[in-house]
């Protein structure tokens, strides 16, 4: 029965690249495996149709005919190998007789699993690297412009403290693999109605670890990583804007089995100022000034991130005018320096004269102003 792609990830058939990619990461994160509510067989099918719908020509092939034609088992059986429309399967993994079952497991979810192969999914026993994350962090406008370091708290896979991740219980006499030499795979070869097929599986005999212990961890059950909350110091740098990101290496999930930890992407939210507006690295204030000052000039103090500086308004300025201050905007984040700050003035009007005032405005009038 042919599979419905679309339909696994969620999308329209319109849907662009980064549509499906973003379908794929929601998706494959709600059914990874390693999640309580994980589901494997629905993992491998969402994988199956990125696989597909990621790729222009699998994805042309695939609308044209079907996960029953080109990538369905039974389609390619029943043209023995050809599918619908004379269509050669084995063209999208690389063509030819020999056949690598690892580039088979991506595609087709699973397929080498029929030939007896464990593809990729077989070396996955071993050393795997930790899953990359994502979290968050809320600062204040200052300290976005001066930087700042912090610590945040994650709940994560961290290396078992029993252990020290390698799997083994404290004592235990941990060897080579005689059989993979400790590179956890070995090299199988057999025939196939589609002839020769090579694959690189998980040693069978120390499962993909290329070691063997005498006696296994008792916390980590082997694992060589447990749950647990790890403090993290972020530096975060003068000048970062509101939604961009820090990669932080070596902070993500600890690896299974002694594998590369993965990372942490860290999305920095930035407080709004209720002084100043943000513009890339400049800045943008207002200041209301007095009618005095706006005709006859004068010298005001303007806040600036860094304190106050002296601004010159020249007589006869009008409401609306816009002055520059250069260098007291925001840090360069990706350079040196700092961004320009804008001062837009308005004119302060009174609504109410008192009788002196009434008098002093008269006499201007009389003088033509």
């Amino acid at each position: 029965m042919s599979k419905d792609y679309y339909n696994l990830l969620g999308v329209d058939k319109s849907a662009t690249k980064d549509e499906i990619k973003k379908a794929f990461r929601k998706k494959a994160h709600e059914h990874h495996p390693d999640k309580g509510s994980g589901n494997a067989d629905k993992f491998k099918e969402i994988n199956e149709a990125y696989q597909v719908l990621s790729d222009e020509n699998k994805r042309q092939q695939y609308d044209q005919h079907g996960s029953t034609g080109p990538f369905g088992y039974d389609g390619a059986r029943a043209n023995n190998g050809q599918g619908a429309g004379g269509f050669n399967w084995q063209d999208m993994a690389g063509g030819g007789q020999r056949v690598n079952a690892d580039d088979l497991g991506d595609i087709f979810g699973g397929l080498g699993d029929i030939f007896g192969f464990g593809g990729r999914g077989g070396s996955r026993r071993g050393p795997q690297r930790g899953h990359d994350m994502e979290s968050e962090m809320t600062i204040t406008f200052e300290e976005a412009y001066s930087g700042i370091e912090k610590v945040i708290q994650l709940r994560k896979n961290i290396i078992c403290d029993e252990c020290n991740g390698n799997g083994a219980e404290p004592g235990a006499k941990i060897e080579t693999c005689q059989t993979c030499k400790g590179s956890g795979q070995v090299r199988q070869v057999q025939n196939t109605m589609f002839g020769q097929m090579s694959a690189v599986i998980a040693c069978p005999h120390c499962q993909g670890e290329g070691k063997s212990y005498s006696k296994k961890c008792n916390k980590c059950h082997a694992a060589g990583i447990v749950s647990g909350k790890e403090d993290i110091k972020v530096k975060v740098p003068a000048g970062i804007n509101n939604g961009q990101s820090l990669k932080l290496s070596g902070k993500g999930e600890a690896g299974i089995k002694g594998g590369p930890i993965g990372d942490l992407y860290l999305n920095i939210f930035v407080k709004a100022s209720q002084k100043f507006k943000r513009d890339g690295n400049d800045l943008y204030t207002a200041r209301t000034i007095s009618l005095t000052q706006a005709l006859l000039g004068d010298k005001i103090d303007i806040d600036t991130m860094a304190g106050k500086v002296k601004l010159k308004i020249p007589d006869g300025t009008e409401a609306g005018k816009r002055f520059l201050i250069r260098s007291k905007g925001m840090p360069k984040l990706h350079g040196t320096g700092h961004g320009n700050l804008y001062v837009e003035v308005d004119i302060d009007i009174p609504k109410k004269l008192n009788r002196k005032q009434k008098k002093l405005i008269e006499e201007l009038k009389k003088q033509g102003l």
